[in-house]
């Protein structure tokens, strides 16, 4: 979690805290399974990139726990004091409405969290240290899935099914739009190529993507796989970033493809021509057009005689009256400011700090600084 005065001014950043949460993004998980029930019949999860683990930290609480939160935790506190109201409980379930909430821990639930930087340790969370994009890494994730049953000649979704895959990675941001939209797209097709390999048929993808004048090919591109696409903004998600979430369900693979390329190297399926109807032809099975107001539309070759036309769905999660992440509210007179709740145990800042803190100090004056001013550089 950021100390900077913009985090401390968002109402999310202080409510992680006093909540307990890792990390502000622990809501934008809850508020997207809010909206699209994400949790529902899921007991496997992988969570790619995980660290500092605020979305392992909602899987273990919901699935392991069997804790609910946002919309879930409303519903359940209405269904009690309605069965009170009724006379179906008596007073006391009224007096712990707040304090003992149903859980409900699910069983045989199989979690496995990975990142390039190490992560504290999570209540039935099985931690690994490993990069996405690296090939080994799949089988060190089966292995982890199923330790006692896991055969290597056979590591693939067929013996070890996922239900869920979800990744709130991205890269460290330079400010050039162009540049950080590439390299967060290149990071969600290695997201892919992996949940492709691990993920049972119809099971979900949920990854974080950066909206950018082409994104609606990324859409395409998921549509291959997956029968139903959208693009959420959660309301923690500030409204002046690029981010969104691309929540894909229904997984499928398409007959005739092939895993054994990554995905941004391995060529198309190749189709039979069809007659051009009306307008450009089809490529690779797609044909994008513009209408007149701007929106772009695309077009999927189907094996019948008619073609549709198909737009990802944008989707605003989260309760629209809840904390504005973009707004700043004025703290009362006795607040105290907390803590994080896990400081981050390996920061790739950590080399920069022991280099200022060996010059002497984050603040004033460092060691070897003149009187004009200048500050001696780091070597």
């Amino acid at each position: 979690m950021g100390k900077s005065s913009k985090d401390k001014r968002d109402a999310y950043y202080r409510l992680a805290k006093e909540q307990g949460w890792r990390a502000r993004s622990a809501f934008k998980l809850i508020q997207l399974d809010e909206e699209f029930d994400l949790f529902n019949g899921v007991t496997r999860v992988v969570d790619l990139c995980a660290a500092p683990g605020s979305w392992s930290q909602v899987l273990s609480r919901v699935l392991i726990k069997g804790e609910n939160f946002g919309r879930r935790a409303w519903l359940e506190q209405r269904e009690r004091e309605q069965r009170f109201v009724n006379g179906q409980a008596s007073f006391d379930d009224s007096v712990t409405l707040h304090t003992a909430p149903n859980l409900q821990p699910r069983e045989n639930v199989k979690i496995v969290a990975i990142d390039l930087q190490p992560m504290a340790s999570l209540e039935g969370i099985t931690t690994l240290v490993g990069d996405i994009t690296h090939p080994s890494t799949i089988p060190r994730i089966l292995k982890a899935l199923d330790p006692d049953d896991y055969d290597p000649k056979q590591s693939d979704s067929s013996t070890h099914p996922v239900d869920l895959v979800i990744s709130d990675g991205a890269p460290d941001v330079t400010g050039l739009h162009d540049l950080d939209i590439y390299i967060q797209s290149q990071l969600l097709f290695s997201a892919l190529d992996l949940a492709l390999r691990v993920l049972k048929p119809g099971g979900k993808f949920v990854a974080k993507i950066f909206r950018g004048k082409d994104v609606d090919l990324i859409y395409a591109q998921m549509k291959c796989f997956f029968k139903d696409v959208r693009c959420a903004k959660p309301r923690s998600s500030r409204a002046s970033s690029l981010e969104a979430f691309i929540v894909c369900q229904d997984f499928f693979m398409p007959k005739g493809y092939s895993l054994d390329q990554p995905i941004n190297l391995r060529t198309p399926v190749p189709r039979p021509p069809r007659p051009i109807k009306d307008g450009a032809p089809f490529i690779d099975g797609q044909r994008r057009s513009t209408r007149g107001d701007g929106t772009i539309v695309l077009e999927f070759e189907s094996d019948e005689d008619d073609d549709s036309g198909w737009i990802a769905p944008f989707v605003a999660c989260g309760d629209l009256s809840a904390w504005d992440s973009d707004a700043t509210y004025q703290l009362p007179a006795n607040h105290i400011p907390l803590d994080p709740v896990q400081p981050p145990t390996a920061p790739p800042y950590k080399r920069a700090i022991e280099l200022r803190k060996k010059q002497g100090g984050f603040y004033g004056k460092t060691k070897g600084q003149n009187d004009g001013g200048l500050e001696k550089p780091f070597v």
